[in-house]
């Protein structure tokens, strides 16, 4: 039998084996999250389109090997007699057969094109579709949903199983919890961009609800391959997969905790007057210190303290880096790419600070982050997105990570709007990117409770603890400097 078709007994294996195996990694004790027990594990299939391949670019081949990204949207429902009513679930199955008319793609899978070695393509053919389980989990929304330290392994059984590398680029999973249902998405990262995906998950909401839909996807791949250098960086890519796959991959320690810190537009406002009189009285011009920059300058700067702080041999000097994805869109040459555009189109920006001078406390630590990270946006967006800057980011980002002084990158975006993913129940209480986990990324996404911006961390106790002081103690000094 097809595996294409054939979902139940399969995804139902599949799905207990990623949580034992998930469990059993995280933790070197024994791990006691709830039991989660599958309800059903079937497939959703778009209304039949054209059996169509599209070849994966640049932007998406860089990204064959790296580990898939999870999100999970928690949402409070007020339960009926019988629990959440099976015609939410029903309603969440039959919106996202609709919203995969348009977005059909991403029922297909990562293939070798037939005939060639190192030539992927994302296929689909009629039948193709998502895998979608439906899950009871024995915890509260509000436990699992809180900004405070978290158990990785009590959310991870949330997410549905994905595999990097060939095979299915989408996985969904709806699990009902005590006052709550908890959305869970698995998409693999050479499939699309977070641009892309978050644009899917907004027209699946849409179709939930009857709204209007969102303007269609574009899938035309020659959108970003115009240039006459693509093939050359294709090419390039493919031949560096084996270190990119190095490079994505990090390692869960026993006992990993996620946790979300917020900066309110007070914070970010204060963090801006902080490094402009700092660089005043440095003698030096203010970097453009925009919401993000600071947002990320101010984060960098206590997530290296705390590594410090734990770290009696750190090398004073030694640089370490920031890297943090740019979309290039509007900058592609020829012509701009449309928003709408299904794949792939970002790129890399990337900048070092003196580990010493980054983790010193108070304006002197934040000056220094929001310097380097506004010089990473002003080297990315300064220029087009010329071939030979393309050709050098997967050079560059193995240097950072030689160098010894660690890299912390960035996943997610404010952009996205994931707080406005409402399947007519309600917007969520609280997103996570629980891949963070994995990849050590920090996760960034717009404030659900203000203007501001919050971000995840995952870390192990010790450095959770430190991270959490860095940071309430930056707050505080913010506001009563």
């Amino acid at each position: 039998m097809d595996p294409r078709t054939d979902p139940s007994p399969q995804l139902l294996r599949s799905h207990l084996l990623h949580i034992r195996t998930s469990r059993r990694n995280a933790m070197d004790r024994p791990p006691s999250p709830p039991q989660l027990r599958v309800l059903e594990s079937t497939v959703v299939a778009p209304p039949p389109a054209p059996e169509t391949s599209l070849p994966l670019t640049f932007f998406d081949v860089y990204w064959l090997n790296s580990p898939p990204v999870e999100r999970l949207f928690f949402y409070r429902l007020t339960p009926g007699p019988d629990g959440v009513p099976s015609a939410i679930i029903s309603s969440l199955r039959s919106s996202l057969s609709h919203a995969l008319r348009a977005y059909f793609p991403l029922a297909g899978r990562l293939r070798l094109m037939p005939g060639t070695a190192d030539r992927y393509e994302l296929h689909y053919r009629p039948g193709d579709g998502v895998g979608f389980t439906v899950a009871e989990y024995a915890a509260d929304v509000d436990e699992l949903a809180a900004d405070g330290p978290r158990e990785v392994a009590r959310i991870l059984p949330l997410v549905p199983p994905l595999s990097a590398g060939v095979g299915p680029v989408l996985a969904l999973q709806a699990t009902v919890l005590r006052g709550g249902l908890a959305v869970g998405i698995s998409l693999h990262h050479a499939a699309c961009d977070g641009a892309s995906s978050t644009r899917f998950l907004h027209a699946w909401a849409a179709a939930s609800t009857g709204a209007a839909a969102p303007p269609s996807p574009l899938i035309d791949r020659s959108l970003v391959t115009r240039h006459p250098s693509s093939r050359h960086i294709y090419d390039m890519y493919v031949a560096d997969l084996t270190s990119t796959k190095e490079m994505e991959y990090v390692e869960m320690s026993s006992d990993k905790l996620l946790a979300t810190f917020t900066l309110s537009m007070d914070d970010i406002q204060r963090v801006k007057e902080v490094v402009f009189a700092a660089a005043g009285e440095a003698g030096a011009p203010p970097p453009r210190c925009s919401s993000l920059v600071a947002t990320l300058g101010l984060i960098w700067s206590c997530y290296q303290r705390a590594k410090d702080d734990d770290d009696a041999s750190s090398s004073g000097g030694e640089p370490t880096y920031i890297l943090f994805p740019i979309d290039h869109r509007t900058r592609m040459k020829p012509d701009p790419v449309p928003d709408e555009y299904l794949g792939n189109c970002i790129g890399a920006a990337q900048h070092a600070a003196p580990k010493d001078q980054l983790a010193a406390a108070g304006a002197g630590g934040i000056l220094t982050a929001c310097t380097a990270v506004a010089a990473a946006i002003e080297d990315a967006m300064g220029h087009t997105a010329s071939p030979e800057k393309m050709v050098s980011w997967p050079e560059k980002i193995r240097e950072a990570v030689a160098t010894g002084g660690g890299v912390l990158s960035v996943a997610g975006s404010p952009r996205f709007h994931v707080y406005d993913v409402d399947f007519g129940f309600g917007r969520p209480v609280k997103v996570e990117i629980v891949s963070v986990a994995r990849t050590g990324a920090m996760a960034l996404a717009e404030s659900r409770r203000s203007s501001g911006m919050e971000v995840g961390i995952s870390l192990p106790p010790a450095g959770m603890q430190r991270f959490q002081k860095c940071f309430d103690d930056a707050i505080a000094w913010l506001h009563h400097e």
